[in-house]
């Protein structure tokens, strides 16, 4: 099996990337550093207006077809929407074609090398897991970081409902912690899974989503919002202005608690925790390791952050708690991210 990296440098096709911003800045990075040179840039046909990219004209996906002819394409960025997705299978059919995992955060990218540093690991992981769906789940994540093959990530996916139907099966007595709420989708979710509840915290660090979590949220009752960074410390954090989902630390942003959930819970029980911190998860779990010891919540911990979360994260969690069933579920998206760990 080759990995996007060996391919791409074997190739005697020009190499483009499809897409701009962040992901495509660190695809280039590395492709530079491997001496594997790029040919061009284009994005999706509609989307294309007069602009360069690290000294790239961005042209359309059909301009790239006329100009290169037969190409290798590296998807450089991701998306859930249906018709983006669509857009990657045509291509894909049309087109030598891969989506690149980089990290959103960290500097560690899933080559042949970080792989075989880890193998262990991620083995160890993989016998860790409770059922064969979910080996067959993390299999498949982990040949797509390897070789940026998209149809691992298609045979794998499953809808959310899944989870809750077949492995979180909450209950109607919840007490639900949402680490990383956003603007109240993801209790939007919870509600539509449960009768009732008993209470909810919801924690979310930028300031633009907080307001609208808590104009999305008011007409609940037994709920907690919170304008707080998770982490294992307690202090302060600036954080990002920006508003988005994938809202991080930033000097220049806004500066707001940082807590941990042992101190927000002190002696109150908790059952379910959802663990989204865009990066955080290591230091989040740690700040949670005494509410995990003491309350054994149902947990969800997305795992897609940072190359090492596919084996650190679990890891990290039995050793605080041992006696937890593990599961894995990727949700549709390309590359593989909206993926989560499941800890019953």
């Amino acid at each position: 099996m080759k990995t996007v990296w060996e391919r791409a440098k074997e190739t005697e096709k020009p190499v483009l990337i499809y897409g701009t911003g962040n992901g495509a800045d660190r695809i280039l990075d590395e492709l530079q550093r491997l001496g594997i040179p790029v040919s061009g840039i284009f994005a999706s046909d509609g989307f294309v207006r007069s602009r360069t990219f690290r000294g790239f004209p961005v042209i359309s996906y059909t301009q790239a077809k006329e100009q290169f002819g037969d190409f290798l394409t590296l998807i450089s960025f991701g998306s859930q929407r249906e018709e983006v997705i669509g857009n990657f299978i045509k291509v894909s059919r049309e087109r030598e074609t891969y989506s690149v995992d980089v990290p959103v955060y960290g500097d560690n990218i899933f080559s042949r090398d970080f792989y075989e540093k880890h193998k262990a690991l991620i083995v160890q992981v993989r016998n860790m897991l409770c059922e064969e769906k979910s080996k067959a789940v993390f299999d498949n994540i982990i040949n797509f970081k390897l070789t940026g093959d998209i149809n691992y990530l298609l045979e794998c996916e499953t809808s959310r409902d899944e989870a809750y139907e077949n492995i979180l099966k909450l209950g109607d007595d919840e007490i639900y912690m949402d680490l990383g709420a956003f603007n109240g989708d993801t209790i939007a979710e919870f509600l539509s899974n449960v009768k009732s509840y008993r209470k909810i915290y919801a924690a979310e660090p930028d300031i633009k989503n907080f307001t609208k979590l808590k104009n999305n949220t008011e007409h609940l009752e037994n709920i907690e919002c919170l304008n707080i960074c998770i982490s294992d410390n307690c202090g302060e954090v600036t954080f990002s202005k920006h508003g988005g989902r994938n809202g991080n630390a930033d000097k220049n942003g806004n500066t707001v608690k940082c807590v941990t959930v042992d101190s927000i819970l002190g002696e109150k029980d908790v059952t379910y925790i959802k663990f989204d911190v865009e990066g955080l998860e290591k230091e989040a779990i740690d700040g949670a390791a005494e509410t995990i010891k003491r309350c054994r919540p149902k947990m969800l911990v997305s795992c897609y952050h940072r190359s090492e979360d596919i084996f650190a994260i679990p890891l990290q969690i039995m050793s605080i708690r041992d006696d937890y069933k593990v599961f894995i579920r990727h949700n549709p998206y390309i590359p593989a991210w909206d993926t989560q760990f499941y800890f019953i």
